[in-house]
């Protein structure tokens, strides 16, 4: 068995994991890096990334099949044809470059990487089991990042045809009929990009509403949009069996009805991945089904760090990359805490939905009286040329200094304003430093513009 000692050994090679890797290494710290799986985690090999190629494949084909749109700005195609192994082909080529750099940025670094499966034996000890042989690593700091997995369901077990999020993106043909058991992002991400490539599709949501952590003036558009796709959402439904290519569903009036299904996706939401590695060594204080963290990302042991989704929500790549630096810089002793007032969370539907800070219930709750300014995208010269003028930009401010305290939008595109909106919050702006930046003409980013004018009493374009 091979000896190996560090400053800083990581258990974990997705965003949070190899981010830490990759700054502590900048830092001059001595690190070593354990992945079982492909460097760049979930997030860049059966997630974030894969599924945004095949969002925007089905975009592409969808944009195809619709002549109105086309005809309308004088274009008249024929029917396209779908070769959904080159699409998956190209998706997989993505994966593999970005996976590609993370080896070459961790290797620029410095960082020594083991990839093999990790176990515990205590707080600055893991046996690392690798292809190559085994390793024993003791270190002076262990940081844990090993994120999360798809969480299944008792009656819906994954395997055959009943698909997590992971095995979905790998299918090498398009379902004919696609059932969707949970409504959350994912859910409605991947349903709505299989209804462009040609599936019928139907959602099963258990609670009253589609995506149930956004507040139902940012969801209806999407709402509209699922039914333009042909899309049927079933509210207020649980999902109770599957076999045989039928899904049995209770429906909210308690009545049973079943679903024909070719595949069956269940995206119910994820879970921390804490078996597996011996973490229960380490006796650490948890919270609930996470491991507890302070607002530096220390457990309750000493020198041994949780980073990303394995500590809970928001689980978001951006959110572990962030704590992944902040702990590397720590451990290289600079003074830093975690802050989490401007994480962006965006929802790659149809229309994009992006929420920043606190939605208008939640600031009234917490900070009384709030100014709140909308505007729409119908009125915005960039959407309408853009052929998609749905939604709008929602600014929520306190109403006795005008200091932000969320930002949010519904529309195509919105996604890419989410670095402005962050931005405006983590500098603790207020509607009078929105109200005076002057935004290019024509683009999307003049609706936040206007939304703050529009708190302020005095929009110009509506």
């Amino acid at each position: 068995m091979n000896e190996l000692r560090c400053k800083v050994l990581i258990i974990g090679g997705g965003p949070g994991g190899y981010v830490a890797a990759i700054r502590a290494g900048q830092l001059g710290l001595d690190t070593i890096l354990v992945e079982a799986g492909r460097l760049g985690g979930t997030c860049l090999n059966v997630g974030c990334i894969p599924s945004k190629a095949l969002i925007h494949a089905a975009d592409a084909a969808h944009s195809l099949r619709e002549p109105q749109a086309l005809n309308a700005i004088g274009l008249s195609i024929g029917r396209p044809e779908l070769d959904f192994a080159k699409t998956i082909g190209w998706k997989d080529s993505i994966v593999a470059r970005l996976t590609g750099g993370v080896g070459a940025l961790l290797k620029k670094a410095k960082v020594r990487t083991v990839l093999g499966s990790a176990q515990i034996v205590d707080g600055k000890t893991v046996i690392a089991h690798a292809d190559t042989g085994e390793s024993r690593i003791e270190a002076e700091h262990l940081i844990i990042a090993t994120g999360s997995e798809p969480a299944e369901l008792p009656a819906l077990p994954f395997g055959s045809d009943v698909l997590s999020s992971t095995e979905s993106l790998a299918l090498t043909e398009v379902p004919g009929s696609l059932a969707v058991v949970g409504a959350g992002y994912i859910g409605l991400e991947l349903g709505i990009a299989f209804a462009k490539l040609g599936s019928r599709v139907t959602i099963v949501e258990a609670l009253a509403k589609i995506l149930p952590l956004y507040d139902q003036e940012l969801t209806q558009p999407v709402a509209r949009r699922l039914a333009d796709l042909g899309v049927e959402t079933l509210t207020g439904a649980k999902a109770i069996s599957f076999a045989k290519g039928a899904l049995k569903v209770a429906e909210a009036d308690g009545k049973e009805r079943t679903i024909a299904a070719d595949k069956l996706l269940v995206a119910v939401g994820r879970r921390a991945r804490t078996g597996g590695f011996d973490l229960e060594k380490l006796d650490l204080t948890m919270s609930g089904p996470f491991v507890r963290i302070d607002d530096q990302c220390a457990t309750s042991m000493r020198n041994v760090w949780a980073i990303g989704d394995v500590t809970g929500e928001p689980m978001l790549a951006h959110r572990a990359m962030a704590q992944g630096e902040m702990v590397a810089e720590i451990i290289a002793g600079e003074k830093r805490a975690f802050d989490s007032v401007a994480i962006p969370a965006i929802c790659f539907t149809d229309p994009e939905i992006v929420a920043v800070g606190l939605a208008p219930e939640a600031a009234k709750a917490a900070h009384g009286e709030i100014r709140v300014g909308r505007f729409p995208f119908r009125a915005n010269g960039r959407a309408m040329t853009l052929q998609d003028d749905e939604g709008f930009v929602r600014v929520v401010a306190r109403a006795d200094n005008n200091v932000v305290l969320g930002i949010h939008a519904v529309g195509a595109g919105v996604s890419e304003l989410s670095s402005a909106f962050s931005l405006a919050l983590e500098m603790g702006a207020r509607l009078e430093d929105i109200a005076l930046t002057i935004q290019a003409h024509p683009t999307l980013g003049e609706a936040f513009h206007e939304a703050a004018l529009t708190a302020l009493g005095h929009s110009l374009h509506i």
